[in-house]
This record gives structure tokens, sequence and C-alpha cells, in this order.
């Protein structure tokens, strides 16, 4: 019981945002009385904390299988991007921002557990587009993964970019083609324009 009301919270967390749905909502959509979600959850914070530790776990797990696919760096980077699309749903709600203003306790030792994964993961992906001759060696790559994980935080802003201007697709494939042409070298330009012909 308590993975379905983590699932089904956080597909109503994700269309609706972590303010908006009450416990009230939750319980309804999942046909159950309040009481039963108070059972696992004491309380909403309880609820959002629990949920966003799941979906972290949930992205990092499907980070990791990716990167043991051994592709080459810059089909990871599209193929990663893929999943967290088909993971976060192309997020409604701009959660991360609701996170930020409403859950603050929350939001700030998950963005800190972000950026160690993200950037251990971006420097092991642009090491090796180094030595496979896709990025120019001449990159800091400390500096670029420090540059990646900020616009990834970023484009999430939504007073930057309005959710009725951007989806939150289109704002990461900006980005991704952004950082990319910032970094590769000829032949990595070329993986690079034949990923984006597969759009």
């Amino acid at each position: 019981m308590r993975e379905k009301i983590l699932d089904k919270s956080k597909e109503l967390f994700l269309n609706l945002g972590f303010k908006s749905v009450t416990m009230d909502e939750i319980a309804s959509s999942l046909g159950v009385s309040k009481k039963t979600i108070y059972k696992y959850f004491k309380n909403k914070t309880e609820l959002v904390d629990a949920v966003t530790l799941y979906m972290f776990d949930n992205v990092c797990c499907g980070i990791d299988s990716i990167c043991g696919l051994d592709l080459n760096p810059i089909d990871e980077l599209f193929t990663i991007k893929k999943f967290i699309m088909e993971n976060l749903k192309d997020e409604k709600s701009s959660p991360q921002y609701q996170l930020q203003k409403y859950y603050p306790k929350i939001y700030a030792p998950l963005k800190k557990k972000q950026f160690l994964i993200m950037q251990d993961f971006v420097i092991k992906n642009l090491n090796e587009g180094i030595n496979k001759g896709l990025y120019r060696k001449d990159i800091d790559v400390e500096f670029i993964s420090r540059i990646y994980f900020n616009g990834m935080i970023g484009i999430k802003d939504k007073d930057l970019f309005p959710l009725r201007d951007y989806s939150m697709n289109t704002l990461m494939q900006y980005h991704l083609e952004y950082h990319l042409r910032g970094i590769c070298t000829e032949s990595g330009i070329q993986q690079l324009e034949t990923q984006l012909k597969l759009k």
C-alpha cells in the first residue's frame, strides 16, 4: 500500500503541484480513506518528503542502468534526457519551484543530493567524451559539471521559463544542445546533429 500511495501522490504532485494537492484528493484518487494514508505518513510534509526521495531514487536507478549500457557519451545524455522526461511526465506544475517555495527544508538537502549524483555522472560523461574525441581536450571538467547542474536547476525556474512558453521537454532539449555545442569537437558535433535528427 505504501508504494501505491507514493505512486499516486507522485503523479498528482507532478501534474498539479505539491502545494495544490490535498490529502483528501490523494485518498479519493486511491479509493481509500485518509486514515489509510495517515497509517503510513503522519502528515502531508512527511508524504512530500517520501515522494521526493522515491522520485530521486527512481531517477538515480534509471540513470545507473543507462550508464551501464556503454553508449557513447552524447547518446548517453540524450537517452537520460528521454528517460527523465518519461519519468516526470513533462511536469506541468514546476514541482521543483513549489518544493523550493513551500517545502524549503525538503528542497535544500534534496538539491545537495542531486548535485552530488549529477556532478559525479557528468564528470564521468565529460572524461569519457574527451577520451573518445567527442569533447574538446581543453575544457575544465569540474567547471562544466557545475555549470551543467546550474543550467538544469535554472530551466526549472518558472519565473525565468514560464511553462506556458516552453514545455519541460523543449527546455531540456535546448539546454542539452547548448551544453554540447559548447564542448564538442567536430566529430562530437556530427554525433550531436545525428541525435537532433532523431528527435
